[in-house]
């Protein structure tokens, strides 16, 4: 404390810092050095000084500098008066000052060393992220505490508080007190202490002491032969941290941070280059020759756009949010100034520009390798040794080089245009990767791709033979589309390259689903999913023309992004483009059917009744032929699988295989010869052979109990366990009964409900499953000549699986009885759980509808319903068709990401299709009032109900 004697006088250190030993690109400051100390200056200066009542007041300060700082650099950002790397850096300068200011404030009024002696000496240096000089305001605050040879309790003292100081400030500081020779020995066995060092940037302090550790670093560590090392175990992590993040560059959620393409791995092309030539700015690898000009504009642009991207969302989230879900990204599209333009979203061109910036920064990870090889290749053998030696061999205008496929010289592209197919062609032939030298050569020639090229009969047939290669097509095609000749000579394609679908349901751009589904083709082709897809697998040899299958596959999204239905545009892309690619005119039809129709299979499966005569009558007229349902299951099974991981699973193949095997017979003309009274007679002989041990009087009353839709709608394996059921039940006097009986092939579990039958019976039952946590994919309802209820659901986990676990199963009986008891009222308690729904979920509007049709069954009025998927959505609607006096006879029901899409099969009080104008308008005005109000009017039913 000062005395009271003592005069107001600023006090100054004696400048131990010299010249900062690197410099960062000037910013215009958030604030300078005397706006952050002076105030702190002026509260030690104080002659009634004491640091305890002083304490608050500096955090307050601190604080508000943080607080402003940020609310700056955001409102010039939001402005356009800077971009993203001028605001990464002024954030790094605010933060520089932050510390300065801190240190300063602590060694002169805190913790002030009288006559310092030489341990009694600090350096403050920046590492890691933080040391290259550019922050998101989330981001981490690295810090090294350089001391002497040994600690002391003034150094350890001052550590300490500005610790506290940024802790109480809520920073996220990630620090370490080191002297240089701990520095240097843990940076030999550690690579991560190894790159932290390497962005190693002067804060304040000894000068000396940071030149100390620069000086050892390079002679000891960056110099000592250890590159190789260095660049295996970057390009290690890189691959690792693709695989955590997900292996595709194209997600539709990406991590700009860490994902692929993404920040970090333009941080692992500075990190290095950085040890390897030993610059201090990522602009000196032109200097190095590994990046020519334009190479680096593109990395600088990448690097400014993916900061301005992280800066926006940490901004927007208030957090370190480094995930671009689905509930941000309109808001930042809103941020950083994209507005619908040629039938695409704002979200989505903003979306579609991160995916052409990662596709960047892959192109500028290949050219960085390909020069550290030619440049390094005795000082890096590393990065040849694990490709295998082969014998030199040619190829028409290609080489094949340290096993990968070379061009022979540099005009090779310019003299053929037609080579920059035959490339592919001949990569796939011989199976050898291209090499980095010929990908940069091809992406100088796209230009060479142009009209004639397109006409080129030669071109034409390389590229239809490569997407119907037996090799590998997929990884052929991905490497067309990523140096860009595969959007150039299918300009078609290249509409949709990086193109996002703003919905759950997609977790990949449209030329990525595209290309996984001709990977999937080809593994399925090949037998290596044959156990997933049986029937696709069967049925692939008895394909005709599998060249046919192949470009329906590619070209079935073709036209996303259009003002018009994308599978009308692409029916027309693909009788443009077939005959082009020399495909014959029945071929091209089949193609351009294929497109038209790719939904049509997964539509009537998932969406209709298949056990309903009319769903395979109506397909099959549509389809007309054994050959096309053959392609068309084959695509429907590869288009589902594509979409993303979890999309696919076993009860989604069933619904197709049913809805094949109910269809094929149609169309080879021997389905109408089995009358219904036949197919009902075979099903009651069928149960009695299996009921053999049965007193005949109580086989017979099983008989008596079920009606016509029973016996047309179930397999003889289901009607023996309900009849076994039934008797069980009825011998005991329950009045309820369950069973349960999961299926891992389909990955869903059916589970039966035997109780008396009442009017809203099903609704309490799917309202029941939603308290649950479970999904219902399928319901049929019948009634038997008792009056007992025989309800059957096939449910799944929100995972998409069955449901085997015994606890579970418990619970969801128990569940079920209360409801139907009355002691749980499903839809007060939904209402709560739908106030908890996923932001990112809601983040989605989804327009309601009600399709009703008469014409999809010869018994039932079948009602479709779309939506918003949210929990209690089908209790919402069992409720109002309950409350419309209406019976379901049987449900799908089918989710795609966000959008619910529910199908009831329904009839009148007295057993008949619903006609009449005004009912039918009546029943649409209704379930529309569900869709639109029933949370509001839940939530006004919780807060009525008593307590």
């Amino acid at each position: 404390m000062l005395s009271s004697t003592e005069t107001k006088k600023p006090k100054r250190r004696k400048n131990t810092r010299g010249k900062s030993p690197r410099r960062l690109p000037v910013v215009r400051p958030l604030f300078d050095f005397d706006d952050v100390y002076g105030p702190l200056a002026a509260l030690g200066e104080d002659m009634s000084f004491e640091e305890s009542k002083a304490r608050p007041k500096v955090l307050e300060h601190l604080a508000k500098i943080l607080k402003e700082g940020h609310a700056e650099a955001e409102r010039r950002l939001l402005a356009s008066e800077t971009d993203g790397m001028t605001t990464a850096r002024s954030l790094s300068d605010l933060q520089d000052q932050l510390i300065r200011a801190t240190y300063e404030y602590t060694v002169s009024f805190v913790y002030p060393a009288q006559n310092p002696t030489s341990a009694e000496h600090l350096c403050i240096i920046a590492v890691g992220g933080y040391g290259r000089g550019a922050m998101a305001p989330g981001s981490d605050v690295d810090l090294l505490f350089l001391r002497p040879y040994k600690k002391t309790p003034w150094g350890e003292s001052v550590i300490e508080y500005m610790l506290y100081i940024l802790w109480d400030l809520r920073q996220k500081v990630g620090q370490a007190t080191r002297t240089v020779e701990e520095c240097i020995n843990l940076a030999k066995k550690d690579y991560t202490i190894r790159t932290s060092i390497l962005e190693a940037r002067y804060l304040w302090g000894d000068t000396k002491l940071f030149n100390e550790l620069r000086k050892k670093f390079i002679s000891q560590v960056q110099s000592s032969g250890s590159g190789q090392d260095f660049v295996d175990e970057k390009l290690g992590e890189r691959d690792a941290r693709h695989e955590r993040a997900g292996a595709s560059r194209y997600l539709v959620e990406p991590n700009i941070k860490e994902g692929k393409g993404g920040l970090r791995d333009l941080h692992t092309l500075f990190w290095i280059g950085k040890y390897l030539y030993h610059v201090e700015h990522s602009s000196e690898l032109v200097a190095q020759g590994v990046f020519s000009e334009d190479e680096y504009k593109l990395f600088e642009k990448a690097e400014n756009f993916l900061w301005a991207v992280r800066c926006h969302l940490h901004f927007l989230t208030g957090r370190a949010e480094e995930r671009l879900s689905f509930d941000v990204q309109q808001e930042m599209a809103t941020r950083l100034g994209y507005t619908e333009r040629s039938g695409l979203r704002g979200v989505e061109r903003f979306m579609k520009h991160y995916f052409l910036v990662a596709k960047d920064v892959g192109d500028l990870t290949r050219i960085f390798c390909l020069v550290l090889e030619v440049q390094n290749k005795k000082r890096l053998p590393s990065l040849a040794r694990f490709l295998p030696s082969f014998a030199r061999r040619r190829f028409g205008d290609f080489v094949e080089e340290s096993g990968r496929l070379n061009i022979a010289h540099d005009d090779v592209f310019k003299n053929d245009p037609v080579n920059l197919i035959r490339l592919f062609h001949v990569a796939d032939e011989t199976g050898l990767l291209i090499h980095p030298n010929t990908f940069k050569q091809v992406t100088r020639s796209l230009k060479l791709i142009n009209g004639d090229l397109r006409k080129s009969p030669d071109a034409n047939a390389l590229f239809l033979e490569t997407v119907c290669s037996n090799n590998d097509p997929e990884r052929l095609l991905r490497r067309m589309n990523e140096s860009g000749v595969l959007g150039k000579f299918l300009p078609d394609f290249g509409k949709i390259v990086a193109m996002m679908q703003f919905n759950m349901y997609h977790h990949y751009t449209v030329d990525e689903h595209l290309i996984r589904a001709v990977g999937l083709l080809a593994q399925l082709e090949a037998g290596d999913i044959r156990d997933d897809h049986p029937l696709a697998h069967e049925l692939f040899p008895k394909i005709q023309r599998r060249d046919v299958l192949y470009m329906a596959v590619l070209l079935h999204d073709i036209a996303k992004g259009r003002d018009r239905d994308h599978s009308e545009v692409g029916e027309e892309i693909a009788r443009r483009l077939c005959p082009r690619l020399g495909m014959s005119k029945s071929n091209t039809e089949t193609v351009a059917w294929l497109v038209r129709n790719h939904l049509v299979m997964s539509d009537f499966s998932q969406r209709r009744d298949i056990s309903d005569p009319q769903t395979a009558r109506d397909f099959a007229e549509i389809v007309q032929s054994p050959e096309r349902l053959r392609l068309l299951l084959i695509l429907t099974v590869v288009d589902i699988r594509a979409v993303g991981p979890g999309v696919w699973n076993g009860w989604k193949g069933q619904l197709l295989r049913d809805l094949y095997y109910e269809t094929e017979p149609i169309l080879q003309g021997g389905h109408s010869t089995v009358t219904r009274h036949e197919r009902i007679a075979s099903a009651k002989e069928a149960l009695l052979l299996r009921l053999n041990d049965w007193p005949s009087e109580e086989s017979e009353r099983v008989l008596d109990l079920h009606y016509p839709p029973y016996w047309l709608s179930l397999d003889t394996d289901c009607q023996e366990r309900h009849a076994r059921m039934i008797r069980e039940a009825d011998s005991a006097g329950q009045i309820f009964a369950m069973s349960v009986v999961p299926d891992e092939f389909t990955d869903a579990t059916e589970i039966t409900v035997y109780t008396p039958g009442h009017a809203g019976l099903f609704s309490q039952l799917a309202g029941a499953f939603a308290h649950a946590g479970v999904n219902i994919v399928e319901a049929k309802i019948f009634t038997t000549s008792s009056g007992m209820a025989l309800d059957m659901f096939t449910i799944q986990d929100t995972e998409g699986h069955a449901l085997d676990e015994a606890t579970r199963i418990d619970r969801i009986r128990s569940t079920i009885e209360r409801t139907l008891k009355g002691d749980l009222r499903p839809h007060l308690e939904i209402a709560e759980s739908d106030k908890k729904a996923a932001k990112r979920d809601r983040a989605f509007r989804v327009e309601p509808d009600v399709v009703i049709d008469n014409e999809a069954s010869e018994t039932y009025t079948v009602i479709e319903v779309n939506g918003r998927d949210r929990p209690g959505f089908l209790h919402d609607l069992t409720r109002a068709i309950f409350e419309l006096g209406l019976s379901i006879g049987s449900a799908r029901i089918a989710t795609y990401g966000e959008r619910a899409v529910d199908v009831f099969y329904v009839k009148d009080n007295f057993g008949l299709k619903v006609t009449h104008p005004g009912r039918l308008q009546k029943i649409n005005d209704a379930l529309l009032d569900a869709l639109n109000s029933k949370a509001t009017k839940r939530a006004k039913a919780k807060r009525a109900a008593p307590a």
